[in-house]
């Protein structure tokens, strides 16, 4: 970044710093060094996403992630805020279930397959040493099934307990970063859910845009409750499943002392669960102000009452029952049916949500029609679904030996059938994929060949090449196909909608895998439920050994941990909002390094800055100008290069960089230039036209490969470069030394101590 082997560390950690050229240290005492020549620094932020090994882990956490990301895909509004808080609690919904899947996916791995299944089987558990001492047919003190079960509980629970400890220790890395300003424009009287009301009705009132607010990027109160109701949810669903087996067994046994106790505490456990989804409709979240407050009684109490039930359960559960046999499977199929059709049920009532905000106000490049948010809460339903249910298969597989779980041939009957229906379609969802997937590659072939005479125009003075042109023309038509993705996204989503749904009624009516079910149909339908179920549950296994082998290559590799990375680059940028178990939001530290940075140098001394952005870069760029002070703002210039401020974030994320939201952040910075190509696939123009006297944002597309052919300058070919090296182009030094001079004068001694206290009075307080 800095082109110069010499680099020093002038502020920050190893995780994130700042960093110049050795000599350009002392840069502040020698300003005559650089009358005519800005010093280069350099913010290092990759280790935030891709430091060391344990990055790795957060693959597993990816569904989370996903669904984190549809509650900032909301569509720009404005009006009554009721519909914007329904699309909120919708979202966190969604996140509850999937931690609901999670948990109910390793209690059916440790609980049915493992202690109820396994090992009540004498063919199951013969050949398994260490499952030994729960075996029925070794008639152990253990052996009971409901002590069976107590014991496979831990399992879970230690699951949920290191799904609360890296939430909780990210929780104090990350969101305990404060902004450096305190300043607020918060309406007196103003509730906690007006935080979540569309911008462009806040930009009518003059309320600042979302990413320009104080407590943006300062969320630990949310992710703290959060973090509660989730950790109780996961501890209740384990003591539900114990407990649920053990009444269901009491209430035929004629014991009314067991009886009694087995519907007094799943009556509590209902109850409990209630107050999690109560605490999970409540945002508490303040965006507006910096909201410090924790909610001790809900973090503190709500957990440990939760774990206090499970024992409660475990407890009641372990008690002596002689004749009680574990026969079949725990009644998993239920809770997986119900939560498939809950997920499907959410995801069209939120799909419902979008398009009412949508209607308000409609802006053609909004992706989807608004629909984003909805079409990636139902792929991590998806993604969810295929990750634990290929656990849940792959173990079933390992634990039914030569068998084949849930045709009724193997030691122990199997997995929930739904599982098998789900992997089943899988193959047929990908088929069905083919169609747009070609239509697509012809399209692209198509435009390609139309580009090649625009793209002998532009280099018109250079003798044709032919391979050269069908090249660079097909590099372009490539980097298209970005803009295609929202019609890809909504096919698919459209198809696992349906075929899911299929799939829940399959399994709900006939109670059987699909190659039973299909056993006594037309020979053609039964070899293709066949072949269907068998190729799903192969794709499943491979892409469960993939997903593992991808980790641990990269625990290993820090190449790809960085190529990990790039997917944490968007996916971790924004606060975790609906789900706490989620990787954490790096930005909530790069935000306010980069905040604190720009307002203590220019405070300190009264110069210009121009702060560049690229890729990703410039999406952190943005956000941290919209953080400063307005002192300090009048002296920062923007310029952003490959970025995706319009491209992907205006178009996915409109309410936070749709059109409105980025012409406020123009009109609020003093200048702003972004440079571009047409064969970028990532970045592209921001389309903000001139206005107020101010020249349009967007610079003219640079001609990439900057020459055609061979010249007398560039001898040898020179390379299409893409998303990559525009500090290279001289565009970009011309565009830098532009804003500089648009930028006012450099302040004298006594102007600069004035704004140094007014920058003081706003940000270093606040860190006190």
């Amino acid at each position: 970044m800095l082109d110069d082997p010499r680099t020093v560390r002038i502020t920050g950690d190893e995780t994130a710093a700042m960093y110049r050229r050795a000599d350009d240290v002392d840069a502040e005492r020698h300003p005559e060094r650089y009358a005519n020549e800005p010093v280069p620094e350099a913010y290092c932020w990759s280790n935030l996403t891709s430091g060391n090994g344990a990055r790795a882990l957060w693959l597993l956490l990816l569904p989370f992630m996903v669904v984190n990301l549809a509650h900032w895909m909301r569509p720009t509004t404005k009006g009554p805020a009721r519909t914007v808080r329904l699309y909120g609690m919708l979202v966190r919904l969604v996140a509850l279930s999937l931690t609901a899947v999670l948990i109910a996916t390793a209690c059916e791995v440790a609980l049915d397959l493992t202690a109820w299944q396994c090992a009540g089987s004498a063919r199951c558990s013969a050949g398994r040493s260490w499952l030994g001492f729960l075996s029925s047919a070794q008639g152990g003190w253990w052996s009971q099934p409901g002590r069976r079960l107590s014991v496979a509980a831990l399992v879970p629970a230690l699951l949920v307990g290191l799904l609360w400890y890296l939430s909780n220790r990210t929780w104090s890395a990350y969101e305990a970063q404060r902004p450096p300003t305190v300043t607020t424009d918060r309406p007196e009287g103003a509730d906690e859910g007006a935080d979540e009301d569309a911008d462009e009705a806040a930009a009518d009132t003059g309320v600042r845009p979302a990413l320009g607010r104080p407590g943006f990027w300062y969320g630990r109160r949310l992710v703290a409750r959060l973090r509660a109701a989730h950790t109780a949810a996961g501890f209740l669903i384990i003591a539900g499943a114990v407990a649920g087996a053990a009444a269901r067994h009491d209430r035929g046994a004629g014991v009314l002392a067991l009886e009694v106790t087995g519907w007094v505490l799943e009556s509590l456990l209902v109850l409990a669960g209630l107050v999690v989804v109560a605490v999970v409709f409540r945002r508490g979240r303040s965006e507006r102000v910096l909201d410090n407050r924790v909610d001790h009684a809900v973090v503190t109490w709500l957990p440990c009452v939760s774990l206090v039930l499970l024992a409660l359960s475990m407890l009641y559960a372990s008690w002596s029952r002689p004749g009680w046999i574990s026969q079949g499977t725990l009644p998993g199929d239920t809770a997986f049916r119900a939560l498939a059709l809950a997920q499907g049920a959410l995801v069209v009532v939120l799909a419902g949500a979008a398009h009412v905000l949508h209607r308000r106000v409609r802006h053609a490049r909004t992706a989807m029609y608004g629909l984003g948010g909805p079409a990636v809460a139902l792929l991590a339903c998806a993604l969810g679904g295929v990750m634990t249910g290929g656990v849940a298969q792959r173990v079933a597989d390992w634990l039914d030996g030569p068998g084949t779980p849930g045709v009724g041939r193997g030691p122990i009957p199997g997995p929930p059938v739904l599982l098998s229906w789900q992997a089943s379609v899988i193959p047929v969802l990908l088929l069905l994929l083919l169609v747009p997937l070609a239509v697509l590659g012809v399209r692209t072939w198509r435009t390609a060949r139309a580009l090649a005479p625009r793209v002998e125009e532009e280099y018109a003075g250079e003798r044709p090449d032919a391979v050269r042109t069908q090249r660079i023309a097909g590099t372009r038509a490539r980097a298209g196909l970005t803009d295609a993705a929202p019609t890809i996204i909504g096919i698919l989503c459209a198809a696992t909608l349906l075929l899911g749904a299929g799939a829940v009624a399959g399994a709900w009516m006939t109670g059987e895998v699909p190659s039973e079910a299909f056993r006594r149909a037309h020979p053609l339908v039964e070899g293709a439920a066949d072949a269907a179920q068998a190729i799903g549950s192969w794709l499943i296994g491979l892409g469960f050994l993939l997903f593992v082998t991808w980790g641990r290559r990269a625990y290993q590799d820090a190449s790809a941990r960085r190529t990990i990375g790039i997917l944490w680059d968007v996916g971790t940028f924004w606060p975790r909002a609906a789900h706490p178990f989620a990787p954490p939001c790096y930005a909530e530290r790069a935000v306010p390094d980069l905040t604190w940075r720009m307002a203590s140098w220019t405070g300190r001394t009264g110069g210009r800055l121009v702060i560049s952005g690229h890729s990703q870069g410039s999406v952190l760029a943005a956000s941290a100008v919209w953080q400063l002070p307005p002192t300090t703002r009048r002296r920062v210039a923007l310029l952003t290069y490959g970025s995706p401020l319009e491209r992907l974030y205006g178009r996915w994320f409109p309410a936070y960089f749709g059109p409105t939201p980025l012409r406020a952040l123009n009109r609020e910075l003093h200048c702003w230039r972004n440079l571009w190509r047409h064969t970028d696939p990532i970045g592209g123009p921001v389309l903000l036209p001139a206005e107020d006297g101010r020249p349009p944002v967007d610079r003219d597309a640079l001609k990439d490969p900057v020459v055609y052919g061979r010249t007398g300058t560039h001898p040898l070919p020179e390379p299409i470069l893409g998303h990559s090296d525009y500090q290279a182009d001289p565009a970009f030094a011309e565009e830098r030394e532009e804003l500089l001079d648009r930028l006012p004068p450099a302040l004298l001694p006594g102007q600069r101590d004035a704004e140094s206290a007014a920058c003081q009075g706003s940000s270093g307080r606040s860190a006190g």
